[in-house]
């Protein structure tokens, strides 16, 4: 088993402090630098876009002539334009449902963008897009993932012959073995059929984009602004429908972004659609989504139906899983979509010791917004079936859900799941032990007895989860069959690029292409670099602006699927270590004495008998008396180091693959009253336990814990997007489309964490980013199922608010009246 600690018996920090977050001074006093704050650009003229008011329609006709000729428009770009001047946009199938910018031949979502008008200001331009006549051909709409899946179900993509974008099956182990054995031996078949909602983490800024297309002597290209956290994957699928080279599209992210939660992390395509307004504009062009575009059209995560299989023996343990996965993407397979469904592919077992698996994985199209990442993705949906099953079992056995899990969990590591996850580290065990502490599971079930003898709905739930963290892009491949897959042509890895230099006053700058959005990278990339370099963070500056001309990337870099902390981190400690290295040649020249016997410490590079050079006089040496280095010494403190783990590695001709670098592992128990005349749902107490490897920073640790938690708690209790059958949204405002706020967090939270270094990183670092958005929702839907126990009602879907009690306890009396 690998060293795990809790907390009081935490090993020697792999970083010697953890100072306060530096990001925040600069946006509490009002002074932060987000895309809407930047003119990059003179004369940028600025754009509204006309959008679909159907959600499938035929465009007979796109009338712009109006629009053209009123006052102050430079330009309008409508279906026409896009379809000469672009390509669809690159997918990650071989799916015949192209995806361009704006609806060419039809519309298939209300909010789907039609045109684009470019004028001076924003009034402008906006009344000038009331000008756009579009001439509808209605047509039949498909509204969730069944009804996409149904015989004769209108068809979005008709080219397709299908709504299903991508359809695979795998097995792995004795399958049909353990199921048999399982009726026969006096075991269990346990099945559930479960409903993820579509729902997204609301950032307080919307999409930005200002795009400038330029004509050089090299040719066309195109020079953009995007407050866009997922850039490198998604500019060579941009460059491809400019039809451009990809070092022809540079693109700029600024330091401020005002959230994502992988909301901004999909393609945007905006910035297509934005280069070619100013193409035709002839000049710079912005564009800023209000807040009814954004919950209109940008993006969610998807929408799951899912259906679980378990053989279960006699004693309670797990021998094989089915899973049936379908996906509701929206109209279009938008990039990286099929992500959603293969995320968590390494570990669709969870924490579990499940030897034999079967899947099935479906994305189906809808007349709908598109979908994309949001955070937890994949997990989020995986992790609420497959811990619904557990209670479920624990019905089937008659064994406590928490003990059923224990007899189920992982116990050695390192552990290879059926599917080809390799858990690097770990002990799930301590960390639901340290959870039931936590929460004082004893006095909760008091608590619960008390409540239910008062007539006062009371329940306790219980999530396990494996929080996987760098990412491995090589999952997508999975949506291809292995025989499609060409030789050569792979993809793997979890690479991350950072470049350190030294100045002649031996200030080190730290250059991060992780484009975060609030995390804390520059405050962790400083202590790392310092505690590496022996120097006080005053010495130690982190840029996080990124420009893709500049910035070192690779297309995998960005800030997705917990990377900073396993990658970035990693490829901090590398560049920092080779300056290390250049620096004590260095001062092996002023001190005479061996370079491997000096040390960084304390801002000097020391003998440990006593001589010591200060480490800027150090730097000085390499910058201004070269010459005098020792032979072989480069003469540089510029170092790049690329973080590039060969743990993940393509899929392999049998579909398994390591889909993360790092796994985590999250328990979280969760208790709720709920009011037996308003059957209003109120939080009583949390108890939730991280093991995330190396603590780098235990506040910023704290934060992701207590952000996520708040994520969970709006996809749990309160945000779900919705359409009508008509295919008309019905949550496109706050008066819909509910947020959890302050107020709704006041419960009685307790966290705690274990630590099981990562082997695979040099700090022991795993990510703790996205863990409890993926554990809380199931929790909650366990704790109110046991509350609803009594009553015989099931919880099979989310959101769970007092609206859905009472449609779920009026439809259980219907069909159990109470005289039966």
């Amino acid at each position: 088993m690998s060293e795990a600690v809790i907390e009081e018996g935490v090993p020697e920090p792999a970083v010697r402090w953890a100072p306060a977050r530096i990001e925040d001074g600069p946006l509490v006093a009002g002074q932060g630098r987000f895309l809407d704050d930047m003119d990059p650009l003179p004369g940028t003229l600025v754009a509204a876009v006309v959008r679909s008011t159907q959600p499938h329609a035929r465009l007979r006709s796109v009338d712009l002539s109006r629009a053209r000729s009123y006052p102050g428009v430079a330009a309008v770009v409508g279906p026409d334009e896009v379809r000469a001047a672009l390509r669809p946009f690159p997918l990650s199938t071989g799916t015949a449902m192209p995806y361009y910018p704006t609806g060419v031949d039809k519309v298939r979502f209300v909010g789907e963008p039609i045109a684009v008008v470019v004028a001076t200001d924003r009034f402008t331009a906006e009344d000038a897009a009331e000008l756009v006549r579009v001439d509808y051909e209605p047509l039949d709409v498909v509204v969730g993932a069944r009804a996409a899946l149904a015989p004769g179900a209108p068809l979005l993509h008709e080219e397709a012959g299908s709504n299903v974008a991508t359809d695979r099956t795998f097995r792995f182990g004795p399958v049909q073995d353990a199921f048999a054995a399982a009726e026969r031996d006096g075991g269990h078949v346990v099945e559930g059929e479960y409903d993820f909602p579509r729902y997204s983490s609301v950032p307080m800024e919307c999409y930005s984009v200002i795009a400038n297309w330029q004509r050089t002597d090299s040719g066309p290209g195109v020079e953009a602004w995007a407050n866009f956290h997922g850039p490198f994957t998604m500019v060579p699928v941009m460059a491809g429908a400019l039809g451009l080279p990809t070092s022809a599209v540079r693109l700029h992210v600024p330091a401020d972004i005002g959230g994502s939660f992988g909301i901004k992390a999909g393609i945007y395509p905006y910035v297509v659609l934005m280069a070619l307004a100013s193409k035709h504009s002839g000049t710079p062009v912005r564009w800023t989504e209000d807040r009814v575009e954004h919950l209109l059209a940008s993006s969610s995560g998807a929408d799951r139906v899912m259906r679980f299989a378990a053989a279960v023996t006699a004693s309670g343990e797990v021998t094989a899983l089915r899973v049936d996965l379908v996906d509701n993407v929206g109209a279009y397979l938008r990039p990286p979509e099929p992500s959603t469904l293969y995320r968590c592919y390494g570990n669709i077992t969870g924490p579990y010791r499940i030897a034999a698996v079967e899947i099935r994985a479906r994305a189906v199209v809808t007349n709908s917004m598109p979908t994309g990442l949001n955070r937890g993705f994949g997990g989020q949906q995986l992790y609420f079936g497959l811990e619904r099953l557990m209670d479920a079992v624990a019905d089937a056995t008659g064994l406590d859900v928490v003990e059923v899990r224990r007899r189920n969990l992982v116990e050695a590591f390192p552990y290879e799941t059926p599917t080809g996850g390799c858990y690097d580290s770990g002990d799930y065990a301590a960390a639901l032990d340290l959870a039931v502490r936590s929460a004082d599971l004893g006095e909760l079930r008091e608590r619960q007895a008390a409540a239910r003898a008062e007539g006062v709905h009371y329940g306790i739930g219980v999530g396990l989860v494996v929080d996987p963290s760098g990412t491995n892009i090589g999952y997508v491949g999975l949506a291809t069959p292995a025989e499609q897959r060409r030789p050569g042509r792979d993809k793997s890895g979890s690479t991350e690029h950072v470049r350190i230099s030294v100045d002649v006053q031996g200030i080190v700058t730290v250059l991060l292409g992780s484009v975060p959005q609030g995390q804390g990278h520059a405050t962790v990339a400083r202590q790392v670099a310092a505690d590496r370099l022996g120097l006080p963070v005053e010495q130690v500056r982190v840029v996080v602006d990124m420009d893709t001309a500049t910035t070192p990337w690779t297309v995998t870099s960005g800030s997705y699927s917990s990377r900073f902390a396993p990658l970035v981190t990693s490829a901090v400690v590398q560049a920092a270590d080779r300056i290390a290295a250049t620096l004590r040649a260095a001062a092996s020249v002023m001190l005479d004495v061996p370079a491997d016997e000096l040390r960084l410490v304390d801002g000097t590079v020391a003998h440990p008998s006593g001589p010591s050079v200060l480490f800027r006089h150090a730097a000085g040496v390499v910058h201004w008396d070269p010459a005098s280095l020792p032979p072989g010494t480069s003469a540089r403190l510029y170092e790049e180091a690329a973080f590039a783990p060969r743990e993940t590695s393509a899929a392999t001709r049998d579909d398994r693959i390591n889909s993360s670098l790092c796994y985590g592992f999250v328990a979280e128990i969760v208790a709720v009253r709920i009011d037996p005349d308003t059957l209003e749902i109120a939080i009583d107490r949390v108890s939730s336990v991280h093991d995330a490897g190396t603590v780098l920073n235990q506040q910023l640790l704290d934060g992701q814990v207590h952000g996520a938690l708040v994520h969970a708690l709006g996809g749990a209790a309160y945000e779900e997007f919705t359409y009508a059958p008509s295919g008309q949204p019905t949550s496109a405002t706050f008066l819909d489309y509910l947020c959890p706020t302050s107020a709704e967090t006041g419960y009685d939270l307790r966290t705690d964490h274990v630590v099981s270094p990562s082997p695979l990183t040099p700090l022991g670092a795993k990510g703790c980013g996205e863990g409890s958005s993926m554990s809380f929702p199931v929790a909650f839907a366990n704790a109110v199922a046991d509350a609803l126990a009594p009553s015989g009602v099931g919880i099979t879907r989310l959101p769970l608010h007092g609206e859905v009690l009472h449609q779920l306890l009026e439809k259980n009396e219907k069909e159990n009246p109470p005289w039966r």
